[in-house]
């Protein structure tokens, strides 16, 4: 949608409704979705299979924390849909967030020309400065971040939120909850 002003909203919402219909009938067990983005254009029909919204532990998470934080990106074009569905939980839960939202420019790059070990060595010493230098909680956004945010938890000992931990410890949780 970004790139071509013809591809309207509605013709976005189609075609996510339309391709998650399709995996659906593929025999999965539950589909995934990783990107926000794509999420906020999912509407609420539920096909036949569950629908697990990546996104969505992480931000109950982050609603959690009565702390200052920092939200940590490297592709400036999730920021605004990231932002504004994180703001929606927040306002459904009624919290109040203090959060600085950074985006690391010129990283995101290197990730789409598939030069990961380049992009996790730039994301790395990012947040490794980051959480050296600020008395914040800080998070990272995406999915594609998460190898660098554990890499730098591993070296620092300090905690760094991430989407795929919360997906985790959300699915943990309510396995638990079954048992």
């Amino acid at each position: 949608m970004t790139n071509d002003s013809s591809f309207t909203a509605g013709a976005a919402e189609k075609k996510v409704k339309d391709q998650v219909e399709w995996i659906a009938q593929s025999g999965v067990d539950a589909i995934l979705i990783t990107c926000t983005n794509y999420i906020a254009l999912l509407k609420e029909e539920q096909p036949s299979v569950p629908i697990i919204k990546m996104d969505e532990p992480y931000f109950e998470a982050i609603c959690e924390i009565q702390e200052p934080q920092t939200i940590v990106f490297t592709n400036p074009d999730t920021v605004a849909g990231t932002m504004n569905r994180l703001q929606q939980l927040a306002n459904l839960h009624q919290k109040t967030l203090d959060i600085e939202v950074i985006v690391l420019e010129n990283t995101f790059d290197l990730i789409m020309r598939g030069q990961k070990e380049e992009y996790v060595h730039e994301v790395s010493n990012a947040l490794e400065k980051l959480v050296r230098n600020q008395q914040r909680v800080v998070s990272v956004a995406q999915l594609s971040m998460v190898a660098a945010a554990q890499q730098v938890e591993q070296e620092t000992s300090m905690t760094i939120i991430n989407p795929l931990d919360t997906l985790v410890s959300s699915i943990v949780k309510q396995f638990a909850e079954q048992i």
